[in-house]
């Protein structure tokens, strides 16, 4: 009995630390106002009949980000006419990672096509929030009234390097259990990416 009582203690800490200073799933999420590449601001609420946000964090530079641009377009094409619209945003400091610069953001833009918002955190307030690590680091929300409800926390897939050997569709499926109304299995991932750019002292 001791020793189930530690090991459920000991799960509860890794947990804690795995959401600290962020968004763990059930958690309600707080709106942002940011810049888009066209120089608009753009928040959540802009989006008035959206049933959801698939918010990911994510960039230019990072490898891993660069090979699940064409996952994103492909999932934002599926189901944004099914509520529930990606919403990009790129964390990065670019002083710290020049190839992330606004004006890098809206070239990479034009030249995948973006069907999506590519928004800029540039006071990095907003990564810190949601408590992203990673580029990519994806957040899914669901709109239960007035509020955004976190559903989802984690990956995309389970194979960034090649899409044909994807085995689980993690955020997919969890996109399909919400417009379900059930609770995504698993709700959460360990997100595997670029590590953010922070702002230098």
């Amino acid at each position: 009995m001791k020793k189930l009582m530690i090991i459920a203690l000991l799960g509860i800490f890794i947990m804690t630390n795995l959401f600290a200073g962020g968004y763990k799933p059930g958690d309600k999420a707080s709106d942002f106002k940011l810049k888009n590449i066209d120089g608009k601001l753009l928040s959540l609420s802009d989006h008035h009949s959206a049933k959801g946000f698939v918010v990911v964090f994510t960039c230019n530079h990072c490898p891993y980000a660069q090979a699940y641009q064409d996952r994103l377009i492909a999932l934002d094409n599926q189901y944004r006419s099914k509520g529930i619209p990606v919403i990009a945003i790129n964390p990065n400091d670019p002083a710290v990672s020049p190839g992330d610069s606004f004006e890098e953001m809206q070239k990479r833009a034009r030249e995948k096509q973006y069907p999506f918002p590519y928004l800029f955190d540039e006071t990095q307030e907003v990564y810190k929030m949601y408590g992203a690590e990673r580029t990519p680091h994806i957040f899914l929300l669901k709109k239960e009234g007035s509020d955004l409800i976190v559903k989802y926390v984690g990956a995309i897939d389970d194979n960034y390097k090649d899409p044909s050997q994807v085995t689980q569709k993690y955020l997919e499926n969890a996109i399909e259990a919400v417009l379900s109304d059930k609770s995504p299995e698993p709700e959460f991932t360990k997100a595997i990416g670029c590590s953010i750019k922070t702002k230098q002292p």
